[in-house]
């Protein structure tokens, strides 16, 4: 950048002149005919249209955004192209976004082509690999007889979750005896209750002929759990695959329904070994606290000594306080590895368990450790200890120097021309803009996410503020745009501001033509099913689904919908705030039979998102609050006690 343009950026940062700061940032040549030829190789990369991607690479017209074109084309053609093709590009855009991207794609190439020279050569230069080039470079060095490499590998044997090289690292584990049969059955069981049945098939010929299940009688186990059970041979148990599909189709039912894989269980456990029945017993006991079944802890106890994994002693925890059983709530954390009884959750659940059997100085140095920190646990950490909960104070704002530098950095540059470019190219400039954000220090983030902030992309100055360590800006981690709009509706609606704030904030990052992977549309993410439903109760006339991106009508909508199912749920936001992600009927089935501390309904919320959302939410609400109302919050008063499902009107809310 010269310095010319560098001093008319700090001028345009200084008046906010946000178009015009988009068309400096961009060279002469990006003009609409050069945007155009940028979005069509984003086009031709989406269908795979080869020939597309390099006659359009081939005619580079100096538009700042050319080497995404290149990118795109060379990505097409990865499992044909040469060492030095792929390794001039790197060289051209060393320290860029797209090098770190191209040659984490030509590793994973090289990796599947077992390439191995290859790739050792030059995976010292991608600078945070993931796991699936983590488990190659595992399987590399394994080949290569580091004896180290079998260990960490057989660290992640029990992971469904992994990508292929993770699996064919196993198998290479497995083909060199360096797995027992119960370990390969192990594996066997965990991909098949996970679902991952080709990963599952492909570990089967490595057991011993005789313990092999056929493929058919498999599919059935995972896929119709409760036929296959309903079908047993009086014989199955004579060999042990007759007993292992058994413990997979239990485990695979007891996933939807814990009480009939349990009652279906009890009629056969003595059929099983020990370490059989502790297994089953494990999953019971993990599946019936999900569905919040009172037998789950009696589950748990004939488990015995089995080990369980993260996801058991989590929900082993929940259905202890599910229970108000303080004893077992703390013998359950404790019984966790050092790694995960030091997360938030446990660190909080083991100080309240304390606090109830008079530890209180264990107690408070546990919630002392959480307190401060700007999360669903450090708000009722501060709460146990008595602080009142205000955001830290106020960093200084960055210079106009400062917001000039951080406007001028190549890669938030990028960002900027590729969210100009619209919704189909949003992905890759978030992509950039964090690329940008690496080893930063705080002044910078802030500068940074002013920029965001003065270019309105709300998403990314509210990331960027939370990534400070020492300094911080909480009217940037926490932006409150749209008041005009916003307010207004939840004065109306009788709703509190800083809940349909912290509502938003989980739902959109503010971001209006967001869009999930289920529908979902806006800043408040309405479903075209539930929009139709609350335009219809609320009397909006011409409503049309193209009308739910619309800002004013998506606003209209959500905080109607919001209220509708805050009043349905006798004006309990948790509840409501379950309810907006998972549906009022779940939210009133995850009511327990007595009052329900807030904090512990959340905590059991049988889905992980919903579980997250709802903690997220009702936390961000604690800081608009205090943004809005100037005074310290209380995240226990907010989150309340959630009653016992009573006598209450009928509702079609969906």
């Amino acid at each position: 950048m010269t310095a010319g343009l560098a001093g008319e950026v700090q001028r345009l940062l200084r008046v906010r002149l946000v178009p015009i700061l988009l068309c400096v940032v961009c060279t002469a040549a990006a003009g609409s005919s050069g945007d155009e030829r940028i979005l069509a190789a984003r086009e031709a990369a989406r269908v795979n249209d080869k020939a597309k991607l390099a006659q359009l690479a081939a005619t580079g017209g100096g538009h700042p955004l050319d080497p995404y074109v290149e990118y795109w084309s060379l990505r097409a053609q990865l499992d044909s192209l040469d060492a030095a093709t792929v390794l001039d590009f790197l060289k051209r855009n060393d320290g860029a976004y797209l090098a770190e991207r191209l040659r984490g794609e030509w590793l994973k190439e090289l990796g599947k082509q077992r390439n191995w020279a290859l790739f050792d050569q030059h995976l010292p230069a991608q600078s945070d690999p993931d796991q699936e080039l983590r488990c190659y470079a595992l399987h590399s060095r394994y080949l290569a007889g580091d004896t180290q490499a079998a260990v960490q590998a057989r660290a992640l044997w029990l992971d469904a979750d992994l990508p292929d090289s993770c699996h064919q690292l196993m198998l290479a584990l497995i083909a060199d005896g360096r797995a027992s049969a119960d370990e390969a059955w192990e594996r066997v069981r965990r991909l098949a209750e996970a679902r991952r049945l080709t990963a599952a098939k492909v570990v089967v010929p490595w057991l011993a002929s005789a313990e092999q299940p056929d493929s058919r009688s498999l599919d059935s186990a995972v896929n119709n759990p409760a036929t296959y059970l309903g079908r047993l041979p009086k014989n199955f148990s004579i060999d042990r695959a007759g007993r292992e599909l058994a413990m997979i189709a239990l485990a695979r039912l007891a996933r939807s329904d814990a009480a009939s894989a349990a009652a279906r269980w009890q009629s056969i456990a003595h059929r099983f070994s020990g370490e059989e029945r502790g297994w089953v017993g494990a999953h019971l006991g993990h599946y019936a606290a999900q569905q919040h079944q009172s037998d789950a802890l009696a589950w748990y106890k004939s488990a015995g000594d089995t080990p369980l994994t993260e996801e058991q002693h989590a929900w082993k925890v929940r259905a202890a306080l599910r229970a108000g059983d303080w004893r077992s709530v703390k013998s359950a954390i404790e019984a966790m590895s050092e790694t995960q009884r030091n997360e938030g959750a446990w660190t909080y659940w083991l100080g309240r368990a304390e606090l109830v059997q008079d530890k209180r100085e264990e107690a408070v140095a546990r919630f002392t450790r959480l307190s401060g920190q700007p999360n669903f646990y450090g708000n009722l950490a501060d709460d146990e200890l008595g602080r009142p909960i205000l955001p830290p104070s106020r960093a200084e704002q960055p210079s106009a120097d400062e917001i000039a530098a951080a406007a001028a950095e190549a890669s938030i540059r990028r960002a900027l021309m590729l969210f100009r470019l619209g919704p189909d190219l949003r992905m890759e400039a978030i992509r950039e803009w964090n690329w940008a954000l690496r080893g930063r220090n705080d002044r910078f983030l802030l500068a940074a996410a002013e920029v965001a902030q003065r270019n309105e992309i709300w998403d990314r100055a509210i990331n960027t503020a939370d990534r400070t360590s020492g300094e911080h800006n909480y009217d940037l981690r926490y932006l409150a745009p749209f008041k005009d709009l916003v307010a207004p509706r939840a004065s109306e609606l009788g709703l509190d501001p800083a809940w349909v704030y912290g509502l938003m904030r989980q739902e959109s990052r503010f971001v209006m033509n967001v869009r999930s992977s289920a529908g979902a549309q806006g800043l408040m993410q309405l479903m075209p099913a539930t929009a139709r439903w609350v335009a219809k109760r609320i009397g909006l006339k011409d409503f049309s689904p193209s009308r739910i991106s619309d800002m004013d009508t998506n606003v209209t909508l959500g905080t109607n919908y919001l209220s509708i199912v805050y009043s349905d749920l006798g004006n309990d936001p948790v509840l409501a705030s379950a309810a907006y992600n998972a549906g009022p009927g779940r939210a009133r089935r995850w009511r327990d039979a007595r009052p329900l501390e807030g904090a512990i309904y959340a905590e059991t919320i049988p889905f992980d998102e919903t579980r997250d959302y709802v903690k997220k939410v009702m936390s961000n609400a604690i800081y608009y609050a205090a943004q809005f109302e100037g005074k310290p919050q209380s995240l226990k008063l907010r989150l309340g006690t959630v009653r016992p499902p009573g006598v209450e009107p009928a509702s079609d809310t969906p």
